[in-house]
């Protein structure tokens, strides 16, 4: 059946992103929360992206209130019995994760595919959860979801290959490339990418080496976008240390052993762009990766 009506679970940071992702490109949208004041908050925020896009000039007035209609916000899961996929972008446990999919294989039809946003959890044991483990898969999209161009399909050993093809086929109507991962730990981006992290982070608590000039180098001489450093703010460092512990406890290879440094920031509330400081300082300005100068939204 072909996917008309989507439902995200979490109107967070993900969850508000997804949600705008799958509006923009002419889905009918539920998202859901656990209470008002989360929901209002996320659904002000995706006003707020628009309203940002309408000033700019990069969408219509009209685009806004015809993307905004076709975006539905709710506490609760119950009116996820109309869609015909819905994506859990709830935050990092397994305990959540497991709770939502048994609720969801209650509520959503029997036809409607089941995913889950996780970047590191293992997805086979949440299908597990539910009486359709061949329509549940991972989705994994990445921050921010309105300019990554990748969505990551995590294939579990239980779904089935026309569940895996109806997953290709929406991140392609929704502006993404896709790959196919197994499901292991890390998938296949995170894999590689803490890995690279923790190296960065491992140089720089040395001390030889300042962080700025570890993020240039890769910057300049490997052509990331970005260095290691400043991604890790960006992505928050306790969600890199998250990250890293999930894999290591699962694999217990020592590249994935998060280091001292990174554990000491997270303890004390550095956490990265979000808290305003974490490797760098956001909160009165810093050097951008062009050499400019940004705030935590720059």
């Amino acid at each position: 059946m072909e996917i008309k009506k989507v439902g995200v679970v979490g109107c967070g940071l993900m969850g508000s992103g997804i949600t705008l992702a799958c509006a923009q490109s002419g889905y009918h949208v539920t998202c859901s929360e656990i209470n008002e004041a989360l929901l209002n908050k996320g659904l002000s925020g995706i006003k707020r992206t628009l309203g940002i896009d309408v000033r700019r000039r990069r969408i219509s007035q009209e685009d806004m209130n015809n993307i905004m209609s076709r975006i539905q916000g709710m506490v609760g899961l119950s009116a996820f019995s109309s869609c015909d996929l819905v994506i859990e972008a709830a935050p990092e446990n397994m305990g959540i994760k497991k709770q939502v999919f048994q609720e969801l294989d209650q509520i959503c039809p029997k036809h409607a595919v089941l995913a889950t946003n996780t970047s590191c959890l293992p997805v086979t044991e949440i299908a597990q959860t539910t009486g359709r483990p061949d329509k549940v898969l991972g989705l994994h999209f990445f921050n921010p979801v309105s300019l990554m161009k990748l969505l990551e399909i995590v294939r579990t050993p239980l779904v089935s290959d026309e569940s895996v093809e109806k997953a290709r086929a929406f991140g392609k109507s929704i502006g993404k490339i896709t790959i196919l991962s197994p499901d292991e730990p890390g998938f296949v981006v995170n894999r590689l990418l803490i890995p690279f992290m923790l190296g960065a982070f491992r140089l720089y608590e040395k001390g030889a080496v300042s962080k700025e000039d570890i993020d240039d180098g890769a910057r300049l001489g490997l052509g990331h976008p970005m260095g290691p450093l400043r991604l890790a703010d960006l992505v928050g460092l306790d969600t890199v240390l998250y990250i890293a512990n999930a894999i290591y406890e699962r694999i217990k290879d020592p590249l994935y052993e998060p280091p001292e440094i990174l554990k000491k920031l997270v303890a004390e509330g550095s956490l990265g762009r979000k808290s305003g400081k974490g490797l760098y300082d956001y909160r009165h300005g810093t050097r951008d990766e062009n050499g400019g100068e940004s705030g935590e939204n720059g």
